[in-house]
């Protein structure tokens, strides 16, 4: 694996965090690979700019910065508008389709989406919807094995949330597939 560069942003109070910090374990832990994980967010609480840029890699890594990312998760439209400009060329973008609007990218950015946020409320738990995409990156762009996302998962939540939290997870990940295989895909309606 070369290094590969990931951005996950959205706001505050969406799992922006925890999206990214399971992605770096799954692989440094899980799939003995390294990672960094650096944050940023707005001094709100909830509802400012938040991102992460996460790094893997097979090797050591000497700069913990995203140059231009690979696969950038956006799940807000303020988060799309200020940081997809840096998606390589060839990179993916994963959006939350009903908070994201895409428009001008670049020649060649494979965009795919997913409902995240109804699929969390179907599950019962909207707050969720950062698992639902961690589920759905594993699908779609293979960087980390379902298995070192999902064991990732369920070391980053709360034990009496571990269960709900790998529905979560799988719920994105079969979406991803399903996506992937041309299949049509059934999005929850909306409430």
């Amino acid at each position: 694996m070369p290094i590969t560069e990931i951005r996950v942003a959205g706001f505050g109070g969406q799992g922006v965090i925890m999206a990214a910090t399971v992605i770096g374990k799954a692989l440094c832990i899980y799939e003995q690979g390294y990672s960094t994980m650096t944050q940023n967010f707005g001094p709100e609480a909830r509802g400012g700019a938040c991102s992460a840029q996460v790094i893997l890699s097979k090797e050591p890594i000497l700069y913990p910065y995203v140059t231009g990312t690979d696969a950038s998760i956006m799940m807000s439209q303020e988060a799309f508008a200020k940081f997809a400009g840096e998606i390589k060329p060839d990179g993916v973008l994963l959006i939350e389709q009903d908070l994201v609007r895409v428009s001008n990218v670049k020649t060649g950015v494979r965009v795919y989406g997913v409902p995240a946020t109804r699929l969390a409320e179907q599950l019962g738990k909207r707050m969720m919807q950062n698992i639902v995409m961690v589920g759905f990156f594993g699908a779609v762009t293979g960087f980390v094995t379902a298995e070192a996302l999902k064991q990732a998962v369920l070391d980053s939540v709360p034990p009496h949330t571990r269960e709900a939290n790998v529905k979560a997870f799988e719920a994105g990940y079969e979406y991803g597939k399903a996506l992937l295989a041309g299949e049509t895909v059934e999005a929850p309606v909306p409430a």
